[in-house]
């Protein structure tokens, strides 16, 4: 129709109906503005599904000492100057809590491929801070079941108390009818660890933490005097 009607313009109208038509049909969309606001709501999903790792409802990312300790990193870092010793020590610190958190994540993506999620598992395990507890169809179900995989698997890696975004994930599984099988390879996958091993794990807890809080202490200060004795002025 836009054809014919631009052929009938040409015929019978003046110049300018059809002009103003091509001046039309040459503006974009969608503005650069618009595409710049969905870029940064984009950004902002992926930092929340990066950062927030227990509470998807807490916007503060500080509710949990896990989530809490990561926030804390980051916005240390957001104060150090980049390339300094400062920042790199801490880089290597988040860098740690995040593998930490993508070696679970992972154990999770295993278990849903191996039950034919091939193609939906990134997607079942994606939890951003809108997900919420009043949407939830399954709640208590969930949350048993979490429990189960806390106590009798060693798919967390953990003896803390499991993150709060896997009762989501699980309870998606409940709508799917695919829970019960989701913790039967669970157990077959993820046995519970030794008492042999479950010490060393609390071991290695026991160091790490502590110096993960020292470290974050002491980079700004005592990373960024030495970045000052070391280098010259900045260019």
């Amino acid at each position: 129709m836009g054809a014919a009607f631009k052929r009938f313009c040409v015929r019978f109208c003046c110049c300018c109906c059809c002009e103003d038509d091509d001046e039309e049909e040459k503006r974009p969309l969608i503005s650069n503005e618009t595409l710049e606001y969905f870029d940064r709501e984009a950004k902002k999903k992926r930092d929340q599904e990066t950062n927030l790792w227990n509470e998807p409802g807490d916007s503060s990312h500080t509710e949990r000492d896990d989530d809490r300790m990561l926030y804390n990193l980051l916005q240390s870092r957001a104060q150090t100057r980049r390339g300094s010793q400062g920042y790199r020590r801490l880089s290597i610190d988040i860098q740690a809590m995040r593998e930490v958190r993508r070696e679970v994540r992972d154990n999770w993506k295993m278990i849903l491929e191996n039950l034919g999620f091939m193609a939906e598992a990134e997607s079942l395990l994606t939890v951003s801070a809108s997900a919420s507890y009043d949407r939830m169809r399954n709640a208590a179900t969930a949350r048993t079941l979490l429990q189960t995989l806390h106590t009798e698997t060693s798919i967390f890696n953990s003896k803390e108390s499991p993150p709060e975004r896997y009762l989501f994930i699980l309870d998606r599984l409940i709508y799917l009818d695919a829970a019960e099988d989701f913790v039967a390879k669970a157990r077959r996958f993820y046995p519970p660890r030794d008492d042999d091993d479950d010490d060393d794990e609390e071991q290695t807890s026991a160091i790490n933490l502590p110096l993960l809080l020292s470290r974050m202490n002491q980079n700004i200060s005592g990373g960024e005097e030495e970045e000052d004795e070391n280098t010259g002025p900045e260019e």
